[in-house]
């Protein structure tokens, strides 16, 4: 062979060579370029598929939430008597291992249409203290004598222990009276009327029952 032909051969090798180089470099470059998305792709939804999903899965879940409860409080019903408590005290006793601790209630219950009553309660816990003087109240009531119009008939002048209370209609003025007097004549219902405390005694359970005996020496004309 001549310098020609071997040149020429040569020349081949290095064609076949260079061909066979961008031939495999070829898939990776298609494989690392950033894919074109297509006619079909972007009347199907294309990249904005996935969006669509979750928004359509949010939907559901709006749609699949419970309907919201209502806020408004059912309405209890109304006790029988209505309660106010006079006095809650805290008692000690001494005992022989130490001091032992009760509370004592007093408790004034009405319907304010003629019944009223007063009870007590003692306990170690203050809520059963309540109960007891609400059971020991029902027990001690009483109906007041009024007319139509909740007004009392008469005067009355009572005394129980060291309370001493005077009770006089007075027509027009409303319901005038201090301490758990008021109380008693206000869950009783009575209207229109003075209530005056002669004694200095300031114990509410005392003037509360003395109110109470006032009331039962009321009579009809």
């Amino acid at each position: 062979m001549t310098e020609e032909n071997k040149q020429e051969a040569k020349n081949k090798e290095v064609v076949v060579k260079t061909t066979d180089t961008t031939s495999a470099e070829a898939p990776k470059n298609s494989a690392d370029a950033p894919a074109v998305s297509t006619s079909s792709e972007k009347q199907s939804g294309g990249i904005n598929a996935p969006e669509k999903r979750r928004n359509g899965r949010h939907n559901d879940r709006r749609n699949s939430r419970r309907p919201r409860r209502n806020n408004r409080r059912e309405e209890r019903s109304r006790p029988e008597y209505d309660q106010k408590i006079v006095s809650i005290r805290r008692v000690t006793r001494v005992m022989a291992g130490g001091r032992r601790f009760s509370f004592s209630v007093s408790m004034v219950i009405g319907d304010k249409k003629g019944k009223v009553g007063v009870g007590v309660g003692k306990a170690g816990d203050t809520q059963l203290a309540i109960e007891k003087a609400m059971r020991n109240a029902k027990k001690n009531l009483i109906t007041v004598t009024m007319n139509k119009d909740h007004h009392i008939p008469h005067d009355v002048h009572t005394k129980y222990a060291s309370s001493e209370v005077m009770i006089m209609p007075a027509p027009g003025r409303g319901l005038v009276a201090g301490s758990s007097v008021r109380t008693v004549l206000e869950l009783a219902g009575v209207k229109d009327v003075t209530a005056k405390i002669f004694s200095r005694s300031k114990n509410k359970l005392n003037n509360a029952r003395a109110a109470i005996e006032a009331l039962k020496e009321l009579k009809t004309e």
